[in-house]
């Protein structure tokens, strides 16, 4: 299948947003084995952008060269206008990473981590102190602060994981599989607070298994497979790439469902559910067709329903992945 590329975004002025991430050509291999085969990446500031792979596709590999903790073998990146190869410490003061296992130190306190998070950052003592306090508050941590961290559910593992991150207010996080390990209710709630981050003007590249994830958060998406991408853009351009739309009608009156068969030749039919299935790619524009078809016949559907391909189709069909785990449908919206 073709790569498919979103056009780049733009602010409400016609302007072009400005750029958070870009990456033209990386590579990168260990020994013969050749993990990354020129990968391209645009991500426009105060968004989010999700990369799926399978494992061992190389999503944590991309994370690592951009976040300037290896270098790539060839191409170029370059994060808040800072090249990853001759500017890295520009990178890393602009950038903060969550890996997915958790760096929080369980010997000392929650409130302890975040101090000394703060003097890695170079803050002054009355900074680092308010900084902390006002990050354990936004984070719900205030009633566990003083506890070993060692003591905390996942849940308020990752939250303070992520509060200690945003000690040096970064402009871009990564997130590499950040709710890895999390029940529903902890992933939900470190969503919302991945939502109240961009809302502030953060930029968020997030790696995730979790393709509901993707689907709910991120505002571009790329699949990686093979070391290269085989396809990125918003969700919904992206289940359109795919094979297997459609809309569903339903009649009461079998004469309705029989009119609608001899002018709708191309649908597929269920004459026990007096019901008709049209391929579909979900379009706006095709579903008025449809719909202009069946007046100018006369004729009214008692029920109208559009299916079409998610994520986890587009997964398979892009990385031919039957093991990505299976994740529970949540309707979150």
């Amino acid at each position: 299948m073709a790569s498919f590329v979103m056009p780049t975004s733009r602010q409400g002025d016609g302007h072009p947003s400005p750029t958070a991430v870009s990456a033209v050509g990386l590579r990168k291999s260990y020994g013969e084995k050749l993990v990354l085969d020129g990968i391209d990446l645009h991500i426009p500031a105060g968004s989010v952008f999700a990369l799926l792979g399978p494992n061992g596709a190389g999503k944590t590999t991309v994370v690592k060269i951009l976040s300037t903790l290896i270098n790539a073998d060839g191409g170029q990146a370059q994060i808040a206008g800072h090249d990853v190869a001759t500017s890295p410490d520009g990178v890393r003061a602009a950038i903060g990473v969550t890996g997915q296992f958790s760096a929080v130190d369980g010997l000392i306190t929650g409130e302890e981590n975040m101090h000394l998070m703060a003097d890695l950052h170079h803050l002054s003592k009355p900074e680092g102190r308010r900084t902390a306090a006002e990050l354990l508050e936004r984070f719900d941590l205030v009633e566990a602060a003083k506890k070993p961290a060692s003591t905390y559910s996942g849940g308020m593992k990752r939250r303070l994981d992520l509060a200690m991150t945003l000690v040096g207010n970064p402009r871009i996080i990564f997130l590499d599989e950040p709710t890895t390990g999390l029940d529903p209710r902890s992933r939900h709630n470190m969503w919302q607070i991945i939502r109240e981050m961009v809302s502030g003007g953060v930029t968020v590249f997030l790696t995730t298994q979790h393709l509901e994830e993707a689907d709910e958060l991120a505002d571009r998406i790329a699949v990686l497979n093979n070391g290269k991408i085989a396809a990125q853009g918003t969700a919904d351009e992206l289940k359109r790439l795919i094979p297997g739309g459609h809309v569903r009608l339903r009649f009461s009156d079998p004469a309705a469902y029989r009119s609608a068969a001899v002018t709708l030749r191309e649908a597929a039919r269920d004459d026990e559910a007096l019901a008709l299935r049209i391929p579909s790619d979900g379009s706006q524009r095709e579903l008025r067709s449809l719909l202009d078809r069946l007046d100018s016949a006369g004729i009214e559907a008692d029920e109208l329903a559009m299916h079409t391909p998610d994520l986890d189709d587009v997964f398979f069909a892009l990385t031919g992945d039957t093991n990505v785990p299976n994740q529970p449908k949540e309707n979150v919206r």
